[in-house]
């Protein structure tokens, strides 16, 4: 019972991605529903009090997402954390910006080997080859689709599930992929997206509000 009892208070992959790095998050009372924070606001307990975690869970997680530049920014950025801490890509978001000219599809999509190498030596996003590549690739298959009077935006939010009839609390257990998340990924891949396996897609939907896992007593409106 103990044993099962740890595991549903486990937090999911998603969330520990968000978790880890993050210093000001207790861990020794996770399981607790709510953070409350330094202002006494009660926020969802992976926030901690890292003013850039309080903010982005403030201000975007879990807020619908939409427009074809915003979708497809999400969709890479979360690629691009595969391995490493939400809060190192929340950081360097902003250069990503700059580089990726505001993730433009048509712009990213004419990105060259030129580009990627140029790329490769800015320290302000995350040099991997692989990732920056799939960036360009997802780029293309937007306008791809955008040619073919298809939106990005709406194939997304095709796979979002019903909302739910009431939040979670702390103790139930939080999914690391869905069937909509696996449905999500193969699709994507069908139409030559990069790395957006049903994890990748699960924490897509949570961030982008396709679903709401806010806790229960989080002060974010359902």
């Amino acid at each position: 019972m103990g044993e099962q009892l740890t595991r549903a208070l486990r937090p999911q992959p998603n969330l520990l991605n968000l978790l880890t790095g993050n210093p000001a998050v207790n861990f020794s009372a996770m399981n607790a529903n709510v953070h409350i924070g330094t202002d006494g606001t009660p926020r969802c307990w992976w926030c901690g009090s890292d003013p850039e975690y309080v903010r982005y869970h403030d201000e975007e997680w879990g807020r619908p997402l939409h427009g074809e530049a915003k979708v497809l920014e999400k969709l890479c950025l979360e690629g691009a954390q595969a391995g490493l801490s939400w809060i190192t890509i929340l950081r360097k978001r902003p250069r990503y910006r700059e580089v990726f000219e505001n993730f433009d599809p048509s712009a990213v999509a004419r990105f060259d080997d030129v580009d990627v190498e140029r790329l490769m030596g800015d320290v302000g996003i995350v040099r991997n080859r692989g990732k920056i590549a799939a960036s360009i690739d997802n780029a293309r298959a937007t306008v791809r689709m955008l040619d073919a009077g298809e939106s990005l935006d709406a194939l997304c939010w095709s796979f979002a599930p019903s909302p739910r009839s009431h939040r979670r609390s702390s103790t139930e257990p939080l999914e690391a992929s869905t069937v909509e998340s696996a449905a999500m990924s193969k699709e994507l891949k069908r139409r030559g997206f990069r790395f957006v396996g049903p994890t990748t897609m699960y924490a897509f939907m949570q961030s982008s509000g396709m679903v709401d896992d806010h806790i229960d007593g989080c002060w974010v409106p359902q």
